[in-house]
């Protein structure tokens, strides 16, 4: 059985996709930020006034992602760099977390959503204590486990199962793993017989790119025993897609471009890797990111963690800032809520011991905050 140690510095390694997709920190000949977002600024059909930013509330302990319930309840996981009892929360009408589906025995959730229905769904990467990958959904009136599905047959030992996509139109999920750097892939569920597919695995649409992500002047690094410090290159994680669950739009966290590719596509088992590989779309440039959301117009809403904002991929393709505030300091993850607005949280990752060179500088409070975007999303997305 590994040590608490040992199961700490498993975590690190495997979440910044140790391996090819890791450079030293001394960035030699790499790029910085994201390749062609670099200078996005708003565009001349961008001339809006920046939406309010409204904190929703200011919490002492680091969220990872969340989703809102279709009743408008807010559910969160807590990021494993902090170390929190809790994997997972809600957030009551006082701004207080309270555990949320303790019996369903989770080890360690990131990436989490609600579907239309009320269930929410939960992906344990299992990188705390070990254990098999699931992936459970978990009804909180009944308080009990509608479905528990074990994702061992199709990750690797360095996978790190992140974020997903609920598409009950056709009863699927669809998960992001950039395990660890070549072996990026996507994983299809099958929702109601639990089957699941590894497919795009190495596709240059999952993989990392050669960037440096620079936050307030100080690059994202990681100390490793021996005392030299190395830059994270991390694959696919960012994952949504459209109303209609027709288009699955995704890209790798440290990447210059967001992709797409038809679901039927990804859910074809007759198709060979080569096939659907040839089916991915680039889609649009994007800058380094984390959590994604689409609107009902199809503007993709994005973190732009280097320049502590957020970002908007329009429908005609084009990028630009759409609210640059010091407060959005890593913004991690979006859920539209049925209010209309488009909620959001704020977890200084990169504040963390882990992806700070070893030293922890996040400082509470940590915040969960909503915006209003130019169109309405799906609820819980």
């Amino acid at each position: 059985m590994r040590s608490a140690h040992c199961r700490w510095l498993l975590t690190a390694a495997l979440l910044v996709a140790c391996g090819p997709s890791v450079r030293p920190s001394d960035g030699a000949g790499a790029e910085s930020a994201g390749a062609g977002a670099e200078d996005a600024r708003p565009g001349p059909g961008n001339a809006e006034a920046p939406p309010l930013l409204e904190v929703v509330a200011q919490l002492d302990q680091g969220p990872g992602n969340l989703t809102v319930q279709p009743d408008g309840r807010v559910v969160m996981s807590l990021h494993q760099f902090y170390g929190h009892d809790d994997r997972v929360v809600t957030l009551d009408d006082g701004g207080k977390l309270r555990p949320f589906a303790g019996p369903a025995g989770l080890d360690s959730v990131l990436g989490l959503q609600a579907d239309s229905r009320g269930t929410v769904w939960l992906l344990d990467n299992a990188m705390r204590g070990g254990g098999k990958r699931r992936l459970v959904g978990w009804n909180e009136d009944t308080q009990s486990v509608v479905a528990d599905i074990d994702l061992s047959a199709v990750t690797p030992d360095d996978a790190f199962v992140n974020d997903l996509v609920i598409d009950l139109d056709h009863g699927a999920a669809y998960i992001a793993d950039p395990a660890g750097g070549a072996n990026a892939a996507i994983v299809v569920v099958d929702l109601t017989s639990g089957a699941a597919r590894r497919v795009l695995e190495g596709h240059g649409s999952v993989v990392a790119e050669d960037l440096d992500l620079v936050i307030d002047g100080n690059p994202v690094r990681i100390r490793q025993a021996d005392g030299s410090e190395i830059r994270p290159r991390i694959g696919v994680n960012p994952i949504a897609a459209d109303a209609a669950n027709e288009w699955l739009y995704f890209g790798p966290m440290h990447g210059s471009a967001m992709y797409r590719v038809k679901t039927s596509d990804l859910r074809d088992p007759q198709l060979s890797a080569d096939a659907l590989g040839s089916r991915v779309e680039r889609y649009s440039d994007k800058p380094i990111c984390d959590g994604i959301s689409i609107d009902a117009e199809g503007n993709i809403y994005l973190g732009d963690l280097a320049r502590n904002a957020i970002g908007v991929i329009r429908a005609d393709r084009s990028y630009s800032v759409l609210l640059a505030d010091p407060r959005l300091s890593w913004v991690d993850a979006f859920s539209a809520g049925p209010d209309g607005y488009l909620y959001l949280v704020v977890n200084q990752l990169h504040r963390t011991a882990v992806l700070n060179g070893g030293t922890p500088a996040s400082q509470p409070p940590y915040l969960v905050a909503r915006f209003k975007p130019f169109a309405p999303g799906t609820t819980g997305r």
